[in-house]
């Protein structure tokens, strides 16, 4: 836990380097298809088709992205 200003401003700082450079890559997968390959497409994500309605859920992309990132924030901030 930060104690002084100084502390949480650095937080901060690299919390929006982090969404930045999210939103880089983001922008970038848009406009390159198959940059990441198989995910948003795994083995356990919903998709159903009907003919006016598609409904796509991610969970399994979405827990294999929270264990990544988990890992990598318990990786950036252990002691």
């Amino acid at each position: 836990m930060p104690t002084d200003l100084s502390d949480f401003g650095k937080i901060l700082i690299g919390i929006g380097i982090v969404i930045v450079l999210m939103g880089a890559v983001l922008v970038l997968a848009g406009r390159l298809p198959g940059v990441f390959g198989p995910i948003g497409k795994l083995p356990g994500d919903i998709l159903i088709k009907r003919a006016s309605f598609t409904f796509y859920f991610p969970i399994t992309t979405s827990i294999l992205a929270s264990v990544i990132l988990s890992l990598l924030a318990w990786l950036l901030f252990r002691k």
